[in-house]
């Protein structure tokens, strides 16, 4: 499925009506598992009433930046893409709110290194997009603070259907894959996780692959959508919960924590 599309109509709806965009960001809370697990971790190791210096590196929608600007006030975040509209979009919000400590980069991070440290790195489902990973995770390195955290969310090798996303440009993640590769850079893994195991899969599917599948082929259906989701999405949610606090064997995704 050709993702970056359906993001892009997101973004311009969000653009251009500013108001929709608390919802929107609410919206990605309810339907999207990875950010509780990232959320999760952010939370773990960092207290709201302490200072972070945040890099959201492929930051897209801004949803992460929003989150640490909200949630932790003494924050100073820089977010890295390389699109530039929903970053633009995102700044130009943050203007408007009032956030002084929140600044902008378009690059491309196999290149790009910024020029101070952090506490807190992210990479969100980026380096499956990218084909020299190493070295980005060398640049991660340069710029992450002694007992920084850098959190990385991506499809594991168990994810058949990362295989047909026509943006990837690797399937997934092993465990041994992802580990070596950030042991390489000059790391230690501090925490291991997969998510979307088979209570994740169930809710991927009613949740997400189900409804944006119809949609893509039958776009009047989405008129539908909210009837749908009355339905379904409770039943989701309690699957998703369940993926949460289970510890999955295996699953689609995994959640990584290095130091």
């Amino acid at each position: 499925m050709q993702y970056d599309k359906v993001k892009d109509k997101f973004a311009s709806a969000i653009d251009r009506y500013p108001v929709f965009r608390k919802l929107f960001y609410l919206l990605l809370d309810m339907l999207l598992l990875r950010q509780w697990y990232v959320k999760r971790e952010i939370r773990k190791y960092f207290s709201t009433e302490k200072s972070l210096r945040f890099y959201d590196a492929g930051a897209g929608f801004g949803q992460y930046s929003y989150f640490v600007l909200n949630k932790f006030k003494k924050a100073k975040v820089h977010a890295v893409d390389l699109k530039t509209d929903y970053m633009d979009s995102f700044a130009n919000y943050a203007k408007k709110i009032g956030w002084q400590n929140f600044t902008i980069q378009q690059a491309d991070l196999v290149d790009y290194t910024p020029n101070e440290s952090f506490d807190l790195i992210i990479a969100i489902d980026i380096l499956e997009h990218i084909e020299d990973d190493e070295q980005v995770l060398q640049n991660f390195r340069k710029v992450l603070d002694k007992n920084g955290k850098l959190i990385i969310s991506s499809p594991s090798n168990f994810d058949e259907s990362a295989k047909f996303t026509a943006e990837h440009v690797r399937p997934g993640y092993s465990r041994e894959d992802i580990c070596s590769k950030l042991e390489r850079a000059g790391f230690s893994i501090r925490s291991f996780e997969y998510s979307y195991g088979k209570f994740g899969q169930i809710y991927w599917k009613l949740a997400l692959k189900i409804p944006l599948s119809l949609i893509s082929k039958f776009k009047m259906l989405a008129i539908f959508l909210p009837i749908y989701y009355i339905i379904f999405y409770p039943i989701a949610f309690v699957f998703m919960l369940l993926d949460y606090y289970n510890k999955n064997k295996i699953g689609t995704g995994v959640i990584v924590v290095a130091e």
